[in-house]
């Protein structure tokens, strides 16, 4: 397929509110939260933040679908299957008092802080400082960007003119720190790895997506993938590429081929050009169901080892041998 890429500045959105499809490596295009068209109660901004190593993952999500928000933390062990801690706020209609920042590269620090939690992304260059507190746990991890290249896009959805989503996913950040849970510390190191979903838009409100996303070395080189599909019209554009070496290479359609009556069933993971060729073997089923008004969204995000091939756009074989990721199946009606 025949992919736009966006390199010119300009806004994500026009004077309609209509958003100009494509895909860029970094945040070429200005987002602004004044500029969109659609009803405020259809906006949806989050936040979320994920380390993980061979063992353990720790994710932060900060965000609202305009009439539901959410502040939290999850740590869970996927090797042992076990979660640790899962501490969470519903925020009822926050229309977007979060204060979310209009950039996922420029300098920022997003605070919540209210009956005793308290969550903190600050924002610096290429660094990200994480930190959670509330009574039981705290966390404080450092994430560090080891590649210039992330995946932004800019898609469209056909239900209606001034619905989209804007989105950038940075791979193939570092990540150290730790998380404490009433008397245990848990520990993020040098095989600990970051990942930003940084998402903005207008969406739906029935919609079913398939994401996977993973960061590891191969050999001494770090290596990254980000893929996805049901995540509107990408007829221009899919947010599916690979990172290697610092370098970043585009890729078409991705197909998830998986048994919805077994998650823990390997997944296939194939495009539709024979550059991909990737199965997950999962260990652990990460389910999340939120029914809060009118919000109703279940998710299983499923933790385990990535086998299988992927080509680099000048036909270097990239082996993948036991890379420790995921691979999502969300239905959403938000």
């Amino acid at each position: 397929m025949e992919q736009q890429e966006i390199t010119t500045p300009g806004p994500v959105l026009d004077q309609k509110g209509a958003i100009a499809p494509g895909y860029s490596r970094r945040a070429v295009r200005t987002y602004r939260r004044a500029e969109i068209r659609a009803p405020f109660y259809r906006i949806k901004e989050w936040d979320f933040y994920q380390a993980s190593d061979g063992e353990k993952c720790i994710q932060f999500t900060y965000g609202h679908a305009s009439y539901a928000g959410q502040v939290g933390v999850m740590l869970f062990d996927f090797q042992k299957g076990e979660r640790i801690a899962d501490i969470s706020r519903l925020l009822a209609l926050p229309f977007g008092r979060l204060h979310l920042p209009e950039s996922a590269e420029e300098d920022s620090d997003v605070r919540y802080e209210k009956n005793g939690m308290l969550l903190r992304f600050k924002t610096q260059g290429d660094t990200r400082y994480l930190s959670f507190v509330t009574q039981d746990f705290e966390a404080e991890l450092t994430l560090m960007r080891k590649n210039p290249n992330s995946i932004v896009v800019n898609v469209p959805f056909a239900e209606s003119p001034t619905a989209f989503y804007y989105n950038q996913k940075i791979n193939c950040m570092s990540a150290c720190g730790y998380a404490k849970y009433k008397d245990k510390t848990y520990y993020f190191g040098e095989d600990a790895f970051g990942l930003l979903d940084w998402g903005r838009g207008v969406w739906p409100f029935h919609n079913e997506w398939y994401w996977s996303n993973g960061t590891g070395l191969l050999g001494d080189k770090l290596f990254g993938f980000n893929l996805g599909m049901g995540f509107g019209d990408t007829r221009a554009a899919t947010e599916n590429c690979l990172f290697y070496a610092g370098g970043f290479s585009k890729l078409g359609r991705v197909h998830f081929l998986l048994d919805k009556n077994d998650y823990m069933r390997p997944w296939l993971l194939r495009d539709e050009e024979g550059r991909l060729d990737l199965t997950l073997k999962p260990s652990y089923d990460r389910t999340t169901r939120t029914k809060a008004l009118w919000v109703n969204n279940c998710c299983h995000q499923m933790f385990g080892r990535f086998y299988g091939t992927a080509v680099w756009e000048d036909g270097t074989v990239l082996h993948i041998d036991g890379l420790p990721a995921f691979a999502e199946h969300a239905v959403n009606n938000w």
